[in-house]
């Protein structure tokens, strides 16, 4: 696939542009980097996805490969991967993320659990600020993943990070559809093109596009696809249909 140039342009005041990094001195790209990826799967004791993040100290980052941007990338974009608390956004950055991504997970508390309605017993932490990953599609195109907090109370973090963000993957649980509504909402009133990915839990039952479409009163040209979360192929076909979408949608507004 390759990057257009208004993706690598756009966004001039936040949209993050591709830079070409030299070793510096003290630190050595990892030999073969292209070829390799940093996976993290999360699921819980019932298999399911969840938003469980890299639980490791930040100090072992020290001890991480460098992986540097290859030469070959043309272009940039910044992405949000958006929804409802417990949708699957940690564990999909994690799963895509080339470089070991960062999480913001906290464990949820007492005094939390009065603002926040727990999805289910077996989560017991979610996302306080963001969460942040980098793939590159293609060897042109860079994506930096950025995870917006799922809680109604994070809704100002959430718009911040929406500045520059040239587009949303909005992820959805078919189990509690209602929830998704909110995020999406948000997209809309701040005008970020967006595609939604249903994450397929084990325990979800299936329902068919035309039901999803109008359950989420999506227009007809948002794509929407099936993924899941814990799978990289899978994920990785996610960003693919979303950045489509943003080539085609650049393309006729050019």
């Amino acid at each position: 696939m390759r990057a257009s140039s208004e993706i690598s342009m756009a966004g001039t005041d936040g949209t993050i542009r591709t830079d070409h990094h030299t070793a510096h001195p003290g630190h050595t790209a990892h030999p073969g980097h292209a070829d390799r990826t940093t996976r993290t799967d999360h699921t819980n004791e019932t298999g399911e996805t969840d938003e469980t993040g890299d639980t490791d100290d930040m100090d072992d980052m020290d001890d991480t490969p460098v992986m540097y941007v290859e030469s070959s990338v043309a272009g940039a974009a910044k992405i949000l991967v958006v929804g409802p608390m417990g949708v699957g956004k940690t564990t999909l950055i994690g799963t895509v993320s080339e470089i070991k991504p960062l999480s913001t997970e906290a464990t949820m508390s007492q005094a939390g659990a009065r603002l926040d309605t727990k999805v289910r017993p077996s989560k017991t932490t979610t996302t306080v600020a963001l969460d942040f990953g980098r793939i590159t599609l293609g060897g042109e195109l860079v994506l930096y993943l950025f995870g917006t907090p799922g809680q109604q109370r994070f809704l100002p973090a959430w718009k911040d990070l929406a500045r520059g963000a040239l587009g949303a993957l909005a992820l959805v649980d078919t189990r509690d559809l209602e929830a998704s509504f909110d995020a999406i909402g948000h997209l809309e009133d701040l005008d970020v093109p967006f595609s939604v990915a249903v994450n397929a839990f084990p325990d979800s039952t299936p329902h068919n596009e035309d039901d999803l479409r109008s359950a989420l009163d999506l227009l007809p040209h948002t794509p929407l696809v099936i993924c899941d979360a814990r799978e990289h192929k899978s994920s990785v076909q996610a960003l693919i249909s979303l950045v489509s979408h943003l080539i085609e949608t650049l393309t006729e507004a050019s």
